[in-house]
């Protein structure tokens, strides 16, 4: 079985030691970077199945540096797994709009923290989905083969989980999911997940999406649906 190996950026020198000590201890190989320039490098050099980072970073930050590993990703590889202190919802979707795959707010458990990581690692050893089928709603078509979003025949860029509820909602317009329901098919009952977590997705999901962003429709204390097709 392979090892798996996670880059860990964060400027603080007793968080770096905390997450290398918890990842260790799961059985991954880590190496740790305290700048966004030092991860760049890394990144450029070796070879990655994920990235841990913190958004608050000295000099490049840590949404530059997202965006930036993503951008000279051919397969979307390595994942990457935001940290942050900021509670507000710019910050997150921003994060997820420049292809961060998930977040983990500080202060955080080790426990859910391994867990989002293992389910991370999980999705991308998957890959593509092997079905070959094809929905298409509004405007907007996914390819579950080759793992593909467009709108108007455009290409939208999505991260693994973004990518994971559009599915989920474009397959039954019209029907109506919970937030632990579209998680669950996501990434699995073992997922630790908050309703605020997938409101968060929802939103960065919403944003990519553009003009045909309202078509995820809110049902207030219920979830989410993808509207129905008239």
């Amino acid at each position: 079985m392979d090892k798996k190996r996670i880059l860990i950026v964060d400027d603080e020198l007793d968080i770096l030691e905390l997450l290398r000590y918890n990842l260790e201890k799961e059985g991954w190989e880590t190496v740790s970077a305290s700048s966004g320039e030092q991860a760049l490098q890394l990144v450029q050099s070796q070879s990655f199945d994920l990235v841990v980072l913190d958004l608050m970073l000295p000099g490049i930050d840590g949404l530059e540096v997202c965006a930036r590993i993503k951008a000279n990703s051919d397969d979307g590889r390595p994942a990457v797994l935001m940290l942050t202190a900021r509670t507000e919802d710019p910050d997150v979707v921003t994060g997820l709009s420049v292809g961060a795959d998930d977040y983990v707010t500080k202060p955080f458990s080790p426990r859910v923290l391994n867990a989002r990581i293992k389910a991370l690692l999980r999705r991308m050893k998957e890959g593509p989905s092997t079905r070959t089928e094809i929905y298409s709603a509004h405007g907007i078509q996914l390819d579950s083969t080759r793992y593909e979003v467009t709108i108007d025949g455009n290409p939208v860029e999505l991260s693994a989980t973004e990518f994971g509820i559009l599915e989920v909602l474009l397959k039954n317009p019209g029907w109506v999911f919970s937030r632990t329901k579209i998680i669950d098919s996501v990434k699995g009952d073992n997922y630790p997940v908050t309703e605020r977590s997938v409101d968060v997705q929802i939103l960065g999901l919403r944003r990519k999406l553009g003009d045909k962003g309202n078509v995820i429709q809110t049902v207030r204390g219920v979830g989410y649906r993808m509207a129905d097709i008239r």
